[in-house]
């Protein structure tokens, strides 16, 4: 099957968050299945040519791509992806990508994505290469089918090509004026109160890929049933209520070749599950790193995350003294909203030798903590699928989550499933979205870590559990053909 992979964000070229390890892993695992798959993603001024090996494809040369009534001059650059040989193309121009970052508060963010989605189409005809899918990713690609089925419709090329819409995250839509139905030649006709690009008096990117997709599909099952309620359907639940025949939910799967304690290449001391005392190794390591006190019988709790409300850093607000008087020490990275760096600042402060706060970005440090630490933290208010619970338990460190989207697909509690007389948890979860409760959780983890027999048991059931991205790439194959089958009425 041919398949086009769709992104505003590939690792390790270019990463905000989850969605460039999706598209870094994924279609590796579906090239690993027999899949002929290509990358597009737009060349940001931060990736790194000579590193990464691109070469500018001169037989394309330029291409002239109109948004918002103005000429814009695009070009293609490639590479093959790390440890693969998918084809990666990165759509060139620096009138719209050399902008420092990848997201921005600009007046043409649209416009950005507008060309981005245009070029792929508009590169794939001069490839004169038909797929039998395009898969989008996220808002920054939601006007990419309805081109596909509209502005681009008069090519046969594409006659036959289905598409999949991947949403991995409600909360954000890519919104914008009215201008963009002239920045991107959207017909007037598909903008009216309640209309298909038309959502809250904007031209939202989100719904028009979820209703001019063939298939639709979110990154756990559990968030694919939440988002077709008011609570989580950001506003678009209705939206999603029509097409709800369409819609799945896939697990994000792990790159286990990057995340596994038995080879991690920023670890000082490997382990597995036949042999735990490399964790250990690894947690007196940390500590002495961070400069806190080492004492094995203390927990270490870590926390990697962005700093938002969505990651549950308001509950955490409200818990953090109860949680501070826990006989429990605390490591946490990650940066976001001023109010909580200050908080996370203020406790590594007043808990010198308690707390450890790192307020950035550092890939070594996040091997480091998911290795060292005892309990991982992810409180969500929402979670579409997480990562950092997955690779915690593939590193025996015990996840204590909300039961939310993919940490509910994930985890599950221990106590709740030892009453039912069943051994078989990994974790420690709770429902309530409330500071009170998750001092609880966190509590009852804690009081739980000194029965080493039973702590042990739940570090085993975790890192035996198998969160592949090639699990997740056949259920894929499965969307790709459902999506094929309906695009050709089959």
């Amino acid at each position: 099957m041919k398949i086009v992979f769709v992104s505003s964000e590939v690792f390790p070229f270019s990463k905000t968050g989850g969605l460039a390890d999706v598209t870094g892993a994924l279609p590796k695992a579906l090239s690993s299945l027999g899949c002929e798959v290509k990358i597009f993603t737009p060349k940001y001024s931060s990736i790194d040519e000579d590193k990464f090996g691109l070469k500018y494809n001169w037989k394309i040369g330029e291409m002239p791509i109109r948004v918002n009534s103005i000429i814009r001059s695009a070009h293609l650059h490639q590479a093959l992806l790390p440890d693969s040989n998918v084809e990666v193309n990165f759509i060139d121009c620096p009138h719209y990508f050399f902008r420092g970052q990848i997201y921005t508060e600009h007046p043409d963010e649209d416009e950005r994505f507008i060309l981005f989605s245009k070029a792929v189409l508009e590169t794939l005809q001069r490839f004169n290469w038909a797929p039998d899918v395009i898969h989008c990713n996220d808002w920054q690609t939601g006007l990419l089918p309805l081109f596909l089925r509209d502005n681009y419709n008069w090519d046969k090329l594409f006659e036959n090509t289905a598409t999949l819409y991947t949403i991995h995250n409600m909360g954000y839509q890519g919104k914008f004026s009215t201008s963009t139905l002239l920045s991107a030649e959207i017909r007037s006709g598909f903008y009216f109160p309640g209309g298909p690009v038309e959502f809250e008096d904007s031209v939202s990117f989100m719904k028009t890929g979820i209703l001019f997709s063939d298939i639709i599909n979110t990154v756990s099952k559990t968030y694919a049933q939440e988002i077709l309620t008011p609570e989580y359907g950001a506003g678009l639940d209705g939206v999603l209520r029509e097409r709800k025949d369409d819609l799945y939910g896939i697990l994000n799967g792990a790159d286990y070749s990057t995340w596994d304690p038995a080879h991690d290449k920023h670890l000082p001391y490997h382990y597995s599950s036949n042999d735990l005392s490399g964790k250990l190794k690894n947690k007196k390591f940390l500590l002495e790193h961070l400069k806190l006190p080492f004492a094995e019988d203390i927990p270490l709790i870590g926390i990697i995350s962005r700093m938002v409300h969505q990651k549950g850093f308001d509950i955490v607000t409200g818990a953090s003294t109860d949680l501070m008087n826990l006989d429990a020490q605390w490591v946490i990275l990650g940066n976001g909203l001023s109010e909580f760096e200050n908080l996370i600042r203020s406790l590594s402060k007043k808990y010198p030798g308690k707390v450890s706060a790192y307020i950035g970005y550092n890939n070594e440090l996040a091997h480091l903590i998911e290795a060292g630490a005892d309990i991982f933290l992810m409180p969500s208010k929402y979670e579409p699928c997480g990562l950092n619970q997955i690779y915690s338990l593939r590193y025996g460190t015990v996840p204590v989550v909300r039961k939310t989207g993919g940490l509910a697909d994930t985890v599950h509690d221990w106590h709740h499933l030892k009453s039912l007389g069943d051994e078989s948890g990994t974790g420690f979860t709770f429902d309530d979205y409330s500071s009170y409760t998750l001092y609880t959780t966190v509590k009852r983890s804690v009081e739980t870590f000194p029965d080493k027999s039973t702590w042990h048991k739940i570090q085993m059931n975790g890192m035996k559990k198998e969160y592949s991205w090639e699990t997740s790439a056949k259920e894929y194959l499965k969307l790709y053909q459902k999506a094929v089958e309906k695009r050709r009425n089959i």
